[in-house]
């Protein structure tokens, strides 16, 4: 239950006398002598009411309920009214105010306001909490392509590390999309407005890594010419995403390791410290942990790193995802070239869901591409044999059960007479492969 409660009015016995009342009724009270303070210190999305007297000096409490209603429209707001204030007070009611109380009321009466508005304020709150969480869940999904179980589950866990101040580690093979889920946690969470810079540090070589990472002032090495802001530095605020961090060189991982500690950093050649705030997210293919005890890796970075662990399962075990991702990527590319996308043949299907994908999303994302510039002969993809024609049938299943349900909008009647299955088959199958008809819904 929501407990907050702004004062605001001119007189401070008045504001004295309620502050004892609610603290004592287990409120939680801020006063404040103007309504422009008020408005100055209100915060986003304030979880609780305003009780404002309606005559003050500078902005009155009418001229205050306006401001705030434009702030929020739903934030209750109750006044305090002299005898004489009743009609105004009315009128304010029409307006926008939850309620009024005459001068004197009584703790009662104030209390059983506040209650009421403030159950009213909690069902606000939630509402757009669900509805904030609607809408995150349909970026991301539009965003991390798939309907696999293990595509469902990322997007899950990328939501709820979002919003959390931990470092995090990232684990796929390369093509995965790692940088694509670095770039999510941050854009979906509270760092979004802040700087993503990334670095890739199989990219750099070991004798300009400390430069890159840190930074440099002017003179300090040969070729040093100015100052220069280092990664870290520029990251200050927001995220930095440390591509294969595994191929950091070992004298850089302990400076990094420092600076993850304490918060601070050194340019190269400056003996000030610089306090940073940034949130870490790397990226590996190798087990950190096995690379420390092989001598390659810190453990105590690699910890450091790792509050939070996402693994991406590489396309072939997800191979349900491969036709969502390859319409995806086939479109997007015919688009910017201004053509239409050629359909994909039963035939290409099936090579499609056959090939291992090595290359993983980005090789997918380039047979796509090939596709719709119409290159893909002699085939899109080469089958291996490897592949068992039981995890082919597999794969082909979902997508002939995913594509019904999306041509359906989700109705379970219409799906069973497409596919001429009974409903309990068709129950067991789409629990099998993680479908839910509600995601299927309105589509």
């Amino acid at each position: 239950m929501l407990n907050s409660v702004i004062v605001v009015d001119d007189e401070a016995s008045i504001r004295t006398a309620v502050e004892q009342w609610l603290s004592l009724s287990g409120f939680s009270v801020q006063l404040f002598a103007r309504g422009e303070d008020c408005l100055a210190q209100l915060p986003r999305d304030f979880p609780g009411v305003v009780l404002s007297d309606v005559r003050m000096p500078g902005l009155s409490g009418m001229q205050l309920l306006e401001r705030l209603r434009q702030l929020d429209p739903d934030l209750p707001v109750i006044l305090l009214t002299g005898h004489g204030d009743v009609p105004m007070a009315v009128e304010a009611m029409r307006n926008g105010a939850y309620d009024f109380l005459e001068k004197p009321f009584t703790p009662q009466h104030l209390m059983g306001s506040l209650g009421r508005a403030l159950e009213k304020r909690q069902l606000v709150l939630e509402n757009r909490r669900l509805h904030e969480q609607a809408d995150l869940k349909a970026q991301l999904e539009s965003t991390l392509l798939g309907m696999s179980q293990g595509l469902q589950q990322l997007r899950r866990q990328v939501l709820e590390l979002a919003s959390l101040p931990v470092n995090v580690l990232i684990r796929g093979e390369t093509g995965s999309g790692k940088e694509r889920v670095a770039r999510c946690l941050h854009d979906f969470g509270p760092r979004a407005d802040k700087p993503f810079v990334a670095l890739n540090c199989a990219a750099i070589p070991e004798s300009l890594f400390e430069a890159e990472l840190f930074g440099h002032e002017s003179g300090a090495f040969t070729g040093a010419q100015g100052k220069r802001i280092g990664k870290l530095e520029y990251a200050n605020g927001g995220t930095l995403f440390l591509d294969e961090i595994e191929s950091m060189p070992l004298a850089q991982q302990a400076k990094l390791l420092r600076v993850i500690q304490e918060h601070k950093l050194e340019r190269l050649g400056a003996n000030q410290s610089i306090e940073v705030d940034l949130r870490i997210i790397a990226a590996t293919k190798p087990d950190l942990l096995q690379e420390a005890r092989a001598g390659r890796f810190r453990e105590d970075l690699a910890y450091r790193l790792n509050v939070a662990e996402l693994r991406l399962a590489p396309l072939r075990e997800r191979r349900e995802d491969i036709p969502l991702l390859f319409e995806h990527f086939a479109r997007a590319s015919a688009e910017r070239l201004g053509r239409n996308a050629p359909s994909v043949s039963g035939a290409q299907l099936a090579q499609l869901l056959a090939h291992d994908w090595p290359g993983n999303v980005r090789e997918l994302a380039n047979a796509a591409e090939r596709h719709a510039l119409g290159l893909d002969a002699p085939s899109l993809a080469a089958a291996p044999e490897t592949h068992s024609l039981a995890g082919q049938m597999e794969a082909f299943e979902a997508q002939c059960l995913r594509a019904a349900l999306r041509q359906h909008k989700g109705e379970i009647k219409a799906v069973m007479l497409a596919l001429q299955l009974p409903r309990r088959t068709l129950n067991e199958k789409m629990q099998r492969h993680g479908l839910v008809r509600e995601d299927f819904l309105g589509e």
